[in-house]
C-alpha cells in the first residue's frame, strides 16, 4: 500500500513560511490499495486538496475518523467527494454514549457552523460506528480500538497483504509519567500497533511541554518514540505536530530525541507530501 501525508500538524492549521516544509494542514492521511482501493485517515483540513486530486473515475472512498475534535473533521465539508452524486462515500468513526456518529457530525456540518446540512449532501454517504468487528474494505482488513484520548477516541490498524500501517494521531500511552509503566499487553494501543510496518503517531510535546499538559491526550516524542520500541514497530513516523513548532524547530527536536532514544528502528518527521511505501 500507499501511504500519503496530506495533513501532519495538530490542533490548528499553521500555515506560513515557517511550517512550509512539514505542512500547516491538520491531520489528514491517504492510503491506497494495490487494487485501487482509497482510504482516507482523519478530515482535518489536508483533506480538501486529496478530494481534489482523487481520480476522477473512482467511485468509493472510505473516510476514518480517530475522533471528532474540530482539526480532525474541520475538512469534511469542504471534501469533493461529498458534492458528487457518482460517489459513494463511507464514514467510519466513534459515537459517544449519548449520540449516534450521525448526531455528531450533524453538529458541525449544519447551521451555525457550516451552510451545507449533512443530509443534503449529494453523494451516496453511509455512516459506521467504530470501534467495531474487523471489517474489510477492497484489499484491506481494518481493526478499530479505543485508545486514550478525551472524548471517543479509536486507533486504526490497516493490514494489506505484505503489510500492516497502525495509525494513533492522538494518543497518551504515558498517562501522566515520565515513561511507559505498564506491560505491553496493558499499555493504550499497543495491540493495534504491534509489529506493524509503519506507524503513524502523536509526538506533539517535548518533555516540557508533556509535563505541562498531562492528560490533553497527546504524547512527548520521546514517548511516541518509547511507545513505538513496546509495539516493535519498523518504522515510525512522528505526527500531530505543535502548531508552536515550526521547520527549524521540528529538524531540532527529532534531531534530539533520536540521539537520545537511538532507536533500532527508522523514525521520520511527518510532512505533507510525503509517501510511505508499505509492503515492499
Amino acid at each position: 500500500m500507499k501511504v500519503v501525508m496530506w495533513g501532519t500538524r495538530g490542533s490548528l492549521p499553521t500555515p506560513g513560511r515557517d511550517t512550509a516544509r512539514y505542512g500547516g494542514n491538520t491531520s489528514c492521511v491517504e492510503v491506497i490499495g494495490e487494487e485501487g482501493t482509497r482510504l482516507v485517515l482523519d478530515a482535518g483540513t489536508g483533506i480538501r486538496a486529496l478530494g481534489m486530486a482523487l481520480p476522477p473515475e473512482l467511485r468509493r472512498v472510505d473516510v476514518l475518523l480517530s475522533h471528532l475534535h474540530m482539526d480532525h473533521i474541520q475538512g469534511l465539508g469542504f471534501f469533493a467527494p461529498f458534492f458528487n452524486p457518482a460517489m459513494e462515500v463511507h464514514i467510519w468513526g466513534p459515537a459517544s454514549a449519548t449520540l449516534s456518529l450521525r448526531a455528531r457530525l450533524m453538529r458541525y456540518l449544519s447551521a451555525p457552523l457550516f451552510p451545507v446540512p449533512l443530509r443534503d449532501l449529494p453523494c451516496k454517504l453511509m455512516l459506521h460506528e467504530v470501534p467495531s468487528a474487523t471489517v474489510r474494505v477492497g484489499e484491506f482488513e481494518i481493526t478499530t480500538n479505543l485508545v486514550c484520548h478525551p472524548g471517543p477516541t479509536v486507533g486504526y490498524r490497516v493490514t494489506a497483504p505484505g503489510g500492516v500501517l497502525a495509525y494513533m494521531s492522538d494518543h497518551e500511552p504515558a498517562l501522566g509519567q515520565n515513561a511507559l509503566r505498564l506491560p505491553a499487553h496493558w499499555t493504550s494501543g499497543q495491540a493495534l500497533a504491534e509489529d506493524a510496518d509503519l506507524l503513524i503517531h502523536d509526538a506533539q510535546y517535548t518533555d516540557a511541554e508533556y509535563a505541562a499538559r498531562v492528560g490533553w491526550g497527546h504524547s512527548s516524542i520521546a514517548h511516541a518514540l518509547e511507545f513505538a520500541a513496546l509495539a516493535r514497530a519498523k518504522h515510525l513516523v512522528a505526527f500531530h505536530h505543535d502548531p508552536a513548532h515550526d521547520d527549524v524547530t521540528l529538524d531540532r527536536l527529532t534531531a534530539e530525541a533520536i540521539a537520545q532514544a537511538a532507536p533500532a528502528f527508522a523514525v521520520t518527521a511527518a510532512a505533507e507530501g510525503a509517501v510511505f511505501e508499505v509492503g515492499k
